[in-house]
């Protein structure tokens, strides 16, 4: 479904939650996929469950060295901490702003579209999220819903968003199918 197709996943060095991290990450592998970790500095970057220390993954690339135009899609794993970084790194705000550009399919989850509402690419589209992101989308032009996912084609490219790590399952069938084109 996914052969030959590279997925990037956009971290920040800490404060990634875990299971947003790890499940679409094997999703894309057991569909055939390449996924890679990249990040705003080189190393390793810091997990979490929750508000607690979880494992440690090796970054792949970090958003210098790498442009979407080396990826078929992109992964925003959520956290509080891990998007709250991201949104105050030029480079990773760009990064993720190409996708749209480029009109390469996005998923989001949880607390990560605080890094889309960032590059701006979040106006006029139908999203879902963590419940207390809700104002911020509207702020920002995004209608929001609560629901487990959220596939929306209105825009350049597919977006796909969930809440929490309980939508884990449909956010991960979601961007699989949307990666697979």
């Amino acid at each position: 479904m996914l052969q030959g197709k590279t997925i990037a996943f956009l971290v920040a060095p800490e404060g990634i939650e875990q299971i947003e991290l790890i499940e679409p990450w094997k999703a894309v592998e057991q569909a055939g996929g390449t996924p890679r970790l990249i990040s705003t500095r080189p190393g390793k970057v810091q997990a979490f469950n929750h508000l607690d220390k979880a494992d440690t993954f090796d970054v792949d690339a970090t958003v210098e060295e790498v442009s979407a135009g080396d990826f078929d899609g992109l992964v925003l794993p959520g956290g509080v901490a891990n998007p709250d970084n991201l949104r105050l790194d030029a480079n990773a705000v760009r990064f993720a702003g190409a996708f749209f550009d480029a009109g390469k399919p996005v998923a989001a989850i949880c607390h990560a579209p605080w890094t889309l509402i960032e590059a701006g690419v979040v106006g006029d589209r139908a999203m879902t999220s963590w419940p207390s992101l809700k104002t911020d989308l509207h702020n920002a032009g995004a209608s929001w819903v609560d629901q487990e996912v959220m596939i929306c084609t209105n825009g350049p490219n597919t977006l796909i968003t969930s809440r929490r790590p309980d939508d884990l399952k449909a956010f991960c069938q979601a961007a699989v199918d949307a990666f697979s084109g």
